[in-house]
C-alpha cells in the first residue's frame, strides 16, 4: 500500500472533522437570536478536538520505543495537558477561552513539528495537522472576535 492510500482515510476524516468548526462559525453570524449557544458549541467543539490534538502524543509515546525514556515521559506529560486547557477554557468567560485554544492548538502543532524532527512520522502526518490547525484556529478567533463584538454591541 502507497503512502497515497494510507492518507485518504485520515485526511477525509481530518477535514470532516473541520465541518463543525466552520458551520458553528457560520451560524455565529447567521443566527443572532442564538448567538450563545452557537458560541458555547464553538468553544466546546474546539475544547473537544484540542484534547483528542492533545491525546496523539500519548499514542506517539506509546509506539515510538527508540524515544528515550525522558521524551516518552515528556509525551505523556503533554498529553494530557490540552485536555486540562481545554477544561479550563470552558470554566472561564468565552472570549478567553477561544484566545486559549488557539494558543494550546499552536503550541500543540509546535510540538508536532519539533516532534518529527526527531522521529519520523507518517509523511502526510505534518501537512494535515498545519492545514487542520490553521482552519480551526481560523475559525475560533473569528468565534473570539465575533464574542468581543457582540459583547461590545450590549454594552453601548
Amino acid at each position: 500500500m502507497n503512502h497515497q492510500t494510507k492518507s485518504t482515510l485520515p485526511n477525509l476524516l481530518g477535514y470532516a472533522g473541520l465541518l463543525p468548526f466552520i458551520v458553528l462559525t457560520v451560524f455565529l453570524f447567521d443566527d443572532h437570536n442564538h448567538f450563545g449557544m452557537w458560541q458555547h458549541f464553538l468553544l466546546s467543539y474546539g475544547a473537544i478536538i484540542l484534547t483528542f490534538v492533545g491525546a496523539l502524543h500519548w499514542s506517539f509515546a506509546m509506539t515510538l520505543p527508540t524515544l528515550p525514556a525522558s521524551k516518552q515521559s515528556s509525551l505523556f506529560l503533554w498529553s494530557v495537558t490540552p485536555s486540562l486547557v481545554a477544561w479550563f477554557a470552558m470554566s472561564i468567560p468565552r472570549f478567553y477561552g477561544f484566545m486559549l485554544l488557539i494558543i494550546f492548538f499552536l503550541l500543540a502543532l509546535w510540538r508536532d513539528e519539533s516532534l518529527a524532527k526527531k522521529v519520523s512520522l507518517a509523511p502526510w502526518y505534518l501537512p494535515l495537522r498545519r492545514n487542520l490547525t490553521l482552519v480551526a484556529t481560523l475559525c475560533l478567533l473569528i468565534g473570539a472576535l465575533a464574542t468581543k463584538s457582540h459583547l461590545m454591541s450590549y454594552q453601548m
